[in-house]
Formats: C-alpha cells, structure tokens, sequence
C-alpha cells in the first residue's frame, strides 16, 4: 500500500538562475519523508530558524513545488492530479499556521472560516447540518459556540482564534494536519490547551500530525518520533525519548542544552556554537555543520556524512559514528518506531 503523504527525493532551492549559481539557498536538500496511511503519530520537524522547516511543510502542503523531487498523496504526483484528486487533497491534507490573526480577514465574522469551507467541499446537506458541525468541531477544541460564533476576529484572543482554526481543519475531517507553530504566537497559559486539542485529534480521530517547531520542550510533550533539520538536511531522526533524552548529533545535542533548565543549580548554555551559520545550504562539499561543530573532524571538511544508524530507531549524519551502518531506506520516517502512546499534556 502507497503511503498516505510522501516526499521522494525532494529539493527546494531559492535564487539564482539558470546559468547562475549566486545568492542560491538550497532551502530542503534530497528529503525523502512518508506519512503513514496505517498508523497516524504526531512527527516533529524541528529545528533552528531558517533550517527549512516551513519550507518542508509548504511543499507537503501542495502550496509550493520542488525543484528536483516528486511529493506524493496516496501514490499520486501532486503535479498530476485530476482537478477532483487536487480537490480530495486539499481536504483530506489540512494546515495549521503559526499567526492565527492573519488567516482572518477582519471584516468578516469568525464565522466565515468555518462556513466557506464547509461549504466548498459541501461536507453537510442543509445549512443546519453545517451548523451543528461547526458546532460539534468548535467544542471538540474546547470551545463554547455561543461564545465564539458572531464574534469579529479582534474580539477573541489569540488563543481562542487558534483554536477556531484547528475546528476548522477538523471540521473537513482531514486525514493529515500541518501544523506550522500553531502555539508560538499565544500566551503560555494557553498553549498547553491548543497542543492538547492536536493531540486529541490523533488520538480519538486518528489524523496525522506533522508539528512544526523550534520549541522542543513543545515537541517533547505531544510527539511520537521527531526530525532535526540543519540548512535543509535532516541530521537526526527517529524516536522523541531517545533523540531528546539522548542526542547524537552535535547539533541536536547543543539545541538540547539551549533548553533554559527549571533547577537554578543547572547552569544554562553551557555550550555554544563554534560560530555563526551562513546563508543558503551550506557547502558544496563537507558537513554543513562542520564551521559550527565543536566535535569537528578532517574527513568532515571533505565529505557530506550520510546517514548512520547510530542506534535502534536513530539516525544521524555524523561521521562520529563511520562505523555504523548508513540507513539504507532513503525514506527518513522509516528510522521511526511504533509507539503504545505518549503522555497527555499536561
């Protein structure tokens, strides 16, 4: 069976031209990344800003196309699709953005985005039906109708109009969602509330999260298996307790220590990076992370590491561990584990 969402071989690249190769970022660099259509988890894609994080949720989206590569729904090139397939994807692959203000137009009521899009894809019969489902989504994200509806965006807050937005794409009862830093924008307090409303729809309604972040704290409370990108290139993969408890990659390891600590005995950034990131995607040749790496080797100068299996359900592009053996499967979500489950948040 084809996996549900896929990303074969993908490349994103930014600038230059056709006989130029100035001013170039290479925005994702040769992903290959499936969303199981079997077993729906919630995957993180974390990483530093510019890292390609968003870049990659785009191109899984439809909304942007890669340069070299194919993305894939259900086994059908996006670029390929029937006008009746595209329409399908559109409503079985829905996104969460990271501002909720600017996906409201302030004119109308926040009614609006949840009726347009019911009505697009005709999910009810009558006007009422459409009502009640509207209704039924915005409690299912702890919302109360009554005080929601007919309200202008202004009037909510920030995490009330996040929330409407996570009814929305549950009310087209979608089988995968982006969520591109759906809780950086809100208050603290109100964070632990939407990334709970994602997780209930994985769990009871079984709809694939792709969670979008920088925040590993975050990613650690709600995720299955997470991904670390650098300057376009997944890193590290695999399972969230063993990547986040024990990281592998010196990059994964200095964005773990950058986590401020609650015990005040815990001295705070204790490493730090051997220098500042450059533009665009790094080297044509060597490790992208190797002017920045504080392990740094000869071989890392002159050679791009693949990806090795550096344990059970892990994998990282490092040459610290040469001997072990490079991932075979390109598809990075194969290095990921089935899990019983993750803690609720709390």
């Amino acid at each position: 069976m084809a996996p549900l969402l896929e990303l074969r071989g993908v490349s994103k690249i930014f600038g230059g031209g056709m006989f130029s190769r100035a001013n170039v970022t290479v925005a994702v660099d040769d992903i290959s990344f499936t969303i199981s259509e079997d077993n729906p988890e919630i995957t993180t894609i974390a990483g530093e800003s510019g890292s390609g994080k968003s870049t990659m949720a785009r191109l899984l989206l439809g909304v942007a196309s890669p340069t070299y590569g194919t993305v894939l729904y259900k086994g059908k090139d996006l670029n390929t699709m029937t006008r009746r397939e595209r329409k399908e994807f559109r409503r079985e692959v829905q996104p969460i953005f990271q501002d909720p203000f600017e996906s409201y137009n302030p004119f109308y009521k926040v009614d609006h985005v949840l009726h347009a899009p019911a009505k697009n894809f005709k999910i009810a019969d009558s006007q009422a039906a459409r009502t009640t489902m509207i209704e039924d989504a915005l409690m299912m994200v702890g919302l109360q109708p009554d005080e929601t509806l007919g309200r202008y965006p202004h009037q909510l807050s920030g995490g009330q109009r996040q929330r409407v937005m996570v009814a929305r794409a549950l009310l087209l009862k979608p089988r995968v969602i982006l969520a591109d830093e759906p809780v950086s924008m809100v208050d603290a307090s109100l964070r632990a509330t939407i990334l709970e409303s994602i997780q209930k729809l994985n769990k009871e309604l079984g709809i694939s999260v792709v969670y979008i972040t920088h925040d590993l704290t975050t990613a650690f409370q709600i995720s299955n298996n997470i991904m670390i990108m650098y300057k376009g290139s997944a890193v590290e993969a695999g399972s969230m307790q063993k990547v986040i408890q024990d990281p592998h990659h010196p990059y994964t390891q200095l964005l773990v220590d950058s986590i401020p600590q609650p015990d005040p005995k815990i001295a705070w950034g204790t490493q730090t990076f051997a220098g500042l990131a450059s533009e665009g995607g790094g080297a044509l040749d060597g490790c992208k992370f190797a002017d920045r790496c504080p392990k740094v080797m000869d071989i890392c100068h002159t050679q791009m590491p693949p990806l090795f299996q550096s344990r059970p359900h892990t994998v990282a592009s490092c040459f610290i561990y040469q001997d072990s053996e490079v991932m075979e499967n390109p598809d990075i979500a194969s290095s990921f584990v089935e899990q019983d489950g993750i803690p609720d948040v709390v």
